[in-house]
């Protein structure tokens, strides 16, 4: 055995702790706990947990969540779930502060969504979310800076805010 942190399977893993952006931090401090991997839920509890995590300022954790949902779901909705990994991916980079990164994963997340690619999407609300990635990204680009929970989006028009 070589020392790394690795999974069962031999992958690389990272023990490290990592804070609500999913950024690490050093060993031995107190860090976010991880989104469980290859967690199958039903459309309705990805969007819920997804919420509460884009709520609490966790958009990483919730890219993961959206991971788990485009890996593990039927592949025509693989595009929906992989759009929106995007945009959580993207609001990550630009609460970082990588302008850049942040704004290009933003439009490719709203590219990805426009048209949706799942009729009736389980509620999302697609074409608001494109419009507030592409404002976002242009925000982004301009300098404002960005505060994940506060900017975070409304995945259902319906969803209540925790």
């Amino acid at each position: 055995m070589d020392g790394r942190d690795r999974d069962t399977g031999g992958r690389a893993r990272n023990a490290r702790p990592r804070d609500g952006l999913g950024r690490p931090l050093p060993y031995g401090e107190p860090g976010v706990p991880r989104q469980p991997e290859g967690v199958v839920r039903t459309p309705a509890e990805t969007v819920g947990e997804a919420q509460r995590l884009l709520d609490a300022g966790m958009p990483f954790h919730a890219h993961e969540v959206f991971e788990d949902a485009w890996k593990s779901g039927p592949a025509p909705e693989a595009p929906l779930w992989r759009g929106l990994a995007q945009l959580a991916v993207g609001l990550t980079h630009a609460a970082r502060g990588n302008a850049v990164g942040g704004a290009r994963l933003l439009r490719r997340g709203a590219d990805a969504l426009d048209p949706a690619p799942v009729p009736e999407a389980y509620g999302i609300d697609v074409p608001g979310l494109v419009v507030w990635a592409r404002e976002l990204a242009r925000r982004v680009e301009a300098g404002e800076p960005v505060d994940a929970a506060a900017q975070a989006p409304r995945l259902a028009p319906a969803a209540p805010r925790a």
